[in-house]
């Protein structure tokens, strides 16, 4: 279990969103200041758990102040199966790293993804990785993220 990094108070956040899925885990990296966002790497699942071990290591790498993981709801709204093993994945990133983690809506990301690697390829980026999707989707929901907070959130909450 990793312990929490003290690390001064008016550092800029950092942020690691999440795509969870069955087979794969998108992972996206974003910085609060500024806004940005970048799809970072799509992990495959190890059996039936997440790869805890690569994930220890994003966390030692990037040392994230906020966890952001994609709550996929039905397009009423509503829970689904994979609503509940996202938000156990969620409460698991928690409790095993002692961090805050939010989830987002996370409806149609994996759709837009796509939209947006085949726009890509069509404009001339080349072929897409099917694993792309993910991490692509992953920077949509911490966009998302991002997009529902006031613009002077850091400074509030350094």
């Amino acid at each position: 279990m990793s312990r929490p990094i003290n690390r001064p108070r008016n550092r800029p956040r950092t942020l690691l969103g999440f795509d969870y899925g069955t087979r794969r885990i998108g992972v996206a990296v974003g910085q609060e200041v500024t806004r940005s966002v970048a799809p970072l790497t799509t992990l495959s699942r190890k059996t039936d758990k997440p790869d805890w071990d690569a994930i220890t290591r994003l966390i030692a790498e990037w040392q994230p102040d906020l966890l952001v993981v994609g709550l996929p709801l039905t397009l009423e709204g509503e829970d689904q199966d994979m609503t509940r093993r996202a938000r156990r994945f969620g409460n698991q990133l928690k409790g095993r790293y002692n961090l805050p983690v939010e989830l987002v809506d996370e409806r149609l990301t994996s759709y837009e993804a796509e939209q947006l690697l085949e726009e890509r390829s069509h404009n001339g980026a080349g072929r897409n990785d099917p694993e792309d999707i993910d991490q692509v989707a992953a920077q949509l929901i911490l966009q998302s993220w991002f997009d529902q907070q006031p613009t002077e959130q850091h400074e509030r909450n350094p």
